[in-house]
């Protein structure tokens, strides 16, 4: 028979909490940047040259809808300005 515990001390909690929080933003760092190597594998395999500049700004972008927007324009652009216009 398997037993859990509870955290029932305040303090317990407070760092249960943390951690949680602490690595639900380490998993939303990790999709954030696959879907940027999504988007960056599609323009490759279209043959769309990024620059440097047009690259970091793909692999720094932190806003999801943003990702999203790029990897559906990527399937379908055939310059790199497209992507961003």
């Amino acid at each position: 028979m398997t037993m859990t515990y509870e955290y029932r001390g305040r303090i317990a909690r407070k760092y249960v909490a943390q951690g949680r929080e602490e690595g639900w933003q380490e998993g939303r760092e990790e999709g954030l940047a696959e879907v940027a190597r999504v988007v960056l594998t599609v323009l490759d395999a279209r043959g769309v040259t990024l620059s440097e500049a047009q690259r970091s700004r793909i692999e720094g972008c932190r806003d999801l809808g943003q990702l999203e927007d790029w990897a559906r324009r990527a399937a379908t652009i055939t310059t790199a300005d497209e992507l961003f216009d």
